[in-house]
């Protein structure tokens, strides 16, 4: 028998691919309700001596907070005679573990860039020689290596709105390239917000197009979504493909749940029914597949999100008067936004570990 390792860029394939895997989460009860992979099964530490009958004949890997206990469990495990590879890093590795997909819509290229572990979405968006980048991660690493690979030169950075649950790279990414930044002034910026937030964006290059920037408030007040024509709305966290986004951040929801009616039902909800909709988030109901961009369209929305049926006064009191827990350290994640986002990389990893919590509890919370 014996124990192995592998990181959680190799977990991201194994959990794509079918077989007789079977991940398990070594964490308490607790821990595990908090955040976790999906496909997951729980089995604290102290519980896998009890199990041992349904976890022979299959390829175990183990997961916990950091690795430590996945250790401990693959030591149990291999003095009973079965096999186990251990999660190097656990679910601290895995919140900051990336993969891309594409989709091209016309002669523009969307790439959506994914932290499963966090249900956190980044979109470079290109065509010909330019891209911009929207919601980039601190770690700017990533979104360089998407433009690099397709050949773009980043014109443009920005926010769709200032994030609770993981610090921003987007003042970063805009002075290392020396790229247009924009940031809605209305979020209550410390530093420079950039461009105005007005008017189109066209990005140049060899085949130029344009993002039309849509004021949405009501999840902060400069959330804003940017518009791909008529293809496609890349909407923050205003509208998730499963629900919309939470008012209370702020502390008044009352009257941030009013303007994020007005937002969804002026603004985006004016966009044709196949306009495909893509979020900052994805809630941890919904699996990721490394094949599979997480969008839908505006009509599938309708159809399945019932915040989205409501009365002004049902959608008030209903997404502004249900308590979801905030994401993990929020303050101190919005106080680093609102000055630029500048924290070292190593301080952003231990503040981002865990959920994104940026849904409303209208249908199904993130």
């Amino acid at each position: 028998m014996g124990i192995s390792h592998i990181g959680t860029n190799d977990l991201l394939i194994i959990l794509d691919r079918p077989g007789s895997w079977m991940l398990v989460d070594v964490r308490s009860r607790e821990e595990f309700a908090e955040w976790n992979i999906p496909v997951a099964v729980n089995i604290p530490l102290e519980d896998v001596e009890l199990h041992l009958d349904e976890l022979r004949g299959r390829d175990l890997y183990l997961i916990c907070a950091k690795g430590p206990r996945s250790e401990r469990a693959a030591d149990l495990l291999d003095s009973h005679g079965l096999s186990s590879i251990v999660v190097d890093g656990g679910m601290e590795s895995w919140a900051n573990t990336y993969d891309t997909v594409s989709l091209d819509v016309g002669t523009v290229r969307i790439v959506q860039l994914r932290r499963r572990g966090k249900g956190c979405l980044s979109y470079v968006i290109g065509s010909g020689s330019a891209c911009v980048v929207l919601d980039p991660p601190r770690d700017t690493s990533h979104s360089e290596a998407i433009a690099r690979a397709n050949g773009w030169g980043i014109t443009v950075v920005a926010d769709t709105h200032m994030h609770a649950d993981h610090v921003s790279g987007a003042v970063t990414l805009a002075q290392r390239h020396n790229a247009m930044l924009v940031l809605n002034e209305r979020d209550d910026y410390t530093i420079d917000a950039g461009t105005p937030f007005q008017g189109a964006l066209d990005i140049g290059g060899k085949a130029p197009f344009r993002l039309d920037r849509l004021a949405t408030p009501g999840h902060t007040m400069g959330s804003s979504t940017y518009a791909l024509g008529q293809a496609a709305l890349f909407t923050g966290d205003t509208l998730f493909v499963n629900n919309v986004g939470r008012p209370d951040l702020a502390d008044n929801a009352m009257v941030f749940a009013q303007e994020l009616y007005d937002s969804l039902h002026q603004q985006i909800l004016s966009f044709p029914a196949s306009t495909l909709l893509f979020p900052a988030h994805v809630s941890q109901d919904i699996e990721i597949h490394g094949d599979v961009m997480v969008t839908t369209t505006l009509g599938d929305a309708l159809e399945t999100i019932p915040a989205l049926s409501m009365n002004r006064q049902q959608f008030v009191a209903t997404t502004a008067g249900r308590a979801v827990p905030r994401p993990p350290n929020a303050e101190v994640i919005v106080a680093a936004n609102r000055e630029g986002g500048l924290l070292p990389l190593d301080e952003v990893l231990g503040l981002e570990t865990g959920p994104n919590r940026c849904a409303a509890a209208t249908s199904i919370a993130s």
